[in-house]
């Protein structure tokens, strides 16, 4: 009987979850103002750009802030995860890019080093990482829309958080999605 009262909950809780992800796929987007200007291998992409062509972006913010001479291990293991299975978003016409802070030299040495091919750009201090709330400064003091003093107790209160962050082409803008 335990075991069917507890299946009766979680039947419940997926009831729950679904229409909350219903209704967040009913916020609006909103469409982005400012062109974010990033460092990538063959220059200086916009956002736009690292579309490739596709109507979806996954942004991947990954934890590299520029004074570091590697990425967050949290980070790496998250993309040793996804790498392998990127594959499937672009056969669903989705680009997928990592977005860091750090120099674009540190972040493709050590992509290189951890045997990654996952595209990879530097937001330097473009305010992308900010906007986006994952780099927490003097200015910026929301985390995923919600103040920074309610995260949790191990996450930092400054400096760089990961995250991410979707965006579709609609009408020749790029608008931030959920």
């Amino acid at each position: 009987h335990a075991r069917k009262a507890l299946l009766a909950k979680e039947k419940e809780a997926t009831r729950q979850r679904d229409a909350l992800v219903a209704e967040r796929r009913a916020l609006p987007m909103v469409r982005l103002e400012k062109r974010y200007e990033l460092d990538g291998p063959s220059g200086k992409p916009a956002l736009f750009d690292l579309f490739e062509g596709r109507p979806q972006l996954i942004v991947y913010h990954f934890m590299f802030a520029p004074e570091w001479d590697e990425g967050c291990p949290s980070c790496a293991l998250v993309m040793d995860s996804l790498a392998g299975s990127l594959v499937h978003l672009a056969a669903r016409d989705t680009a997928f890019v990592a977005i860091s802070r750090a120099p674009l030299a540190k972040l493709l040495a050590y992509r290189e080093r951890m045997g990654w091919t996952f595209p990879w750009v530097s937001s330097n201090d473009s305010g992308f990482n900010q906007a986006f709330q994952v780099t927490l400064d003097d200015a910026q003091r929301e985390y995923n829309y919600a103040p920074a003093e309610v995260m949790p107790e191990h996450m930092p209160r400054h400096g760089e958080l990961p995250g991410l962050s979707v965006f579709v082409q609609r009408d020749g803008a790029v608008c931030h999605s959920y």
